[in-house]
């Protein structure tokens, strides 16, 4: 599909130079967006099995320094052209578009200047796990899919080589993830090596293949897979996990925040910027905000205490919530049904408060076992629509002991519906939209919804028990938690202990959790910024929009407004909303 689009921008291109007038800004603007899909697509075939684009199943992105700096000049040539267009002579939605290309590729060539690709994992994902996300994307119909996966996976050493090369880079520039939390992370990579390759996770398509491929050809495929699992891909992630033992870990830095980096403080402040998606906040203004709503939560959070009954202080409750068999599944399946039959009950729920509802279905997983020791309580897994499954709640079922109930309902809410479930399934059905507005996901207009959606679980009455509405709370306090401990670690030299403490002092979170939230902060500095910033800013929204339409607020509408446009960096959002009132305003009149 893509070569046919670059074979048509071509085409076009060819009219145009032979056109005697100039073409208008909307058809230059059109040329533009479906050349840059293009070469996205191109460029990250992950990406592009991902958004289910055709084409590129059978292919692995190359990730040398030299195709990193390809890359930014490719983003710098999209930037000066797009700023070349006469926006006042754009429509609403392609103005919009414009404004949302233009802050993908502002922040792409801000974010270039600090070659991040030096450190290529967290502490819960990276290079090394992702392609497990492209194999649930991948769609297994025809022989012909079976056959580019093989290739694919042949080309996976190759891809793990260049990482490790340009991770030695790292290791010379002290550019590196600190070495304290290595030790957590290490059990992913340890976890990508199989004595069995039809253990192993990539061979999981061959396990059922579809019917309409002969039992013989069925029964080859499956000896190539093993043989290019045996022979080449696990063999190249045990030299990964030989090189991270005997050169990474031993080689990464001894400090734990991004202010210590090389040009660290710059580097933070891009990631600040990037990920509240707001130009005007600080980390000493954000670390401020953080420490007002801990205070204020804690408020809420004694107040519930009292509605359980419990007798005993703060300390004492958080003690009971960790420990009490009450609050804990016996089995990963207790777990995953709990979780099931929140999600059921609130599917029922949402016509209440939403106009739109997608047409993609989801469904309760579990997290992956090769990844889930140190990976977060849950997570949104999400599915082109033309995929051959839908969406996907992951709850993770690793330590059982450490998944308490009182936390599923908000947890269900933020990663399922309405949070986001239902704000990814609506934005791949944006009508007349370039298709790189499908697939955008500013951080703090996603993790903020989720959030949000926490809250109003409140409103649509899903919260059972005080102990729920605890949880609820404690969720929230866990990410106003966040914008202390992000900055505090990043910007103020705390320590990883130092963190920890807090963090485990002020939620309910089991110390399991604690941990692996920490680690997550330290590796990805900044992102655990977008979730209170894009949350409080969708509150002040909606009290402004109740406050100026009175009785002719209508939550489904304010709901639709913020969703159906796709994802939106905050100060989008805003424009976007204060239109939505004055459009009301005058169907009043």
């Amino acid at each position: 599909m893509v070569k046919q689009i670059l074979a048509a921008i071509i085409l076009v291109g060819s009219v145009l130079l032979a056109a005697p007038t100039a073409a208008a800004p909307a058809d230059d603007l059109h040329a533009l967006f479906e050349e840059y899909w293009a070469n996205e697509m191109e460029e990250n075939p992950f990406g592009a099995t991902s958004s289910g684009v055709e084409g590129y199943d059978d292919k692995v992105p190359s990730v040398t320094p030299e195709d990193h700096e390809r890359r930014r000049e490719e983003a710098q040539a999209f930037y000066e052209r797009l700023e070349a267009i006469d926006r006042n002579e754009l429509d609403k939605e392609d103005a919009l578009s414009a404004d949302l290309l233009e802050f993908i590729l502002k922040h792409d060539l801000a974010l270039a200047e600090f070659n991040g690709w030096r450190i290529p994992f967290l502490a819960d994902t990276g290079f090394h796990t992702n392609f497990g996300y492209v194999v649930g994307a991948t769609s297994f119909r025809t022989e012909e899919d079976y056959e580019n996966y093989i290739e694919r996976l042949k080309g996976l050493p190759g891809f793990l080589e260049q990482h490790m090369e340009n991770m030695r880079q790292g290791l010379a520039d002290g550019f590196t993830q600190p070495k304290e939390i290595l030790p957590y992370i290490m059990p992913s990579f340890e976890a990508q090596v199989k004595d069995n390759a039809a253990a192993h996770p990539y061979y999981k398509p061959f396990v059922d293949m579809p019917a309409s491929i002969s039992s013989r050809r069925q029964a080859a495929l499956r000896q190539e897979a093993r043989a290019v699992l045996e022979t080449q891909v696990i063999p190249a992630f045990a030299r990964l996990v030989e090189f991270m033992e005997d050169e990474y870990m031993p080689g990464a830095r001894e400090t734990l925040g991004a202010y210590e980096l090389p040009n660290g403080r710059d580097y933070y402040t891009a990631l600040v910027k990037y990920y509240t998606t707001l130009d005007t906040v600080t980390p000493e203004s954000i670390h401020a905000l953080g420490l007002k709503e801990v205070a204020r939560i804690r408020k809420e959070m004694a107040g519930v205490m009292a509605k359980t009954g419990f007798k005993g202080d703060f300390k004492d409750f958080i003690e009971f919530l960790r420990t009490d068999e009450q609050f804990y599944p016996k089995t990963p399946e207790e777990l995953l049904e709990r979780a099931a039959w929140i999600a059921k009950d609130i599917d029922g729920r949402l016509p209440g408060y939403f106009g739109k509802l997608p047409r993609q279905p989801y469904s309760v997983e579990p997290v992956p076992a090769e990844i889930a020791p140190n990976y977060t309580t849950g997570r949104y897994v999400g599915a082109p629509l033309s995929a051959t499954r839908g969406g996907q709640y992951w709850v993770n079922t690793y330590a059982l002991d450490k998944r308490p109930y009182y936390e599923m309902t908000a947890l269900t809410l933020h990663e399922a519906v309405p949070g986001h479930h239902l704000q990814s399934a609506l934005s791949l059905e944006i009508e007349n939209a370039p298709e790189f507005r499908k697939d955008f996901y500013p951080h703090a207009f996603g993790e903020g919804w989720g959030l949000y959606s926490e809250k109003l679980g409140v409103e649509m009455g899903v919260y059972e028990t005080p102990y729920d509405d605890f949880g609820r709370l404690s969720m929230e306090m866990w990410r106003a938690c966040r914008l202390v401990i992000d900055t505090g670690i990043h910007a103020k030299g705390w320590t990883r202990e130092q963190a920890m403490d807090y963090l485990a002092e002020n939620t309910a979170l089991s110390l399991h959790n604690v941990q692996t939230e920490v680690d997550r902060y330290i590796a990805w500095p900044g992102q655990a910024l977008a979730y209170k910033m894009g949350e409080l800013t969708l509150w002040e929204l909606r009290r402004k929009a109740e406050r100026e339409l009175g009785d002719d607020f209508d939550i489904r509408e304010f709901h639709d407004a913020v969703l159906t446009g796709g994802g939106l960096p905050l100060n989008i959002l805003r424009e976007r909303i204060d239109d939505y009132i004055a459009d009301v305003k005058v169907r009043a009149e």
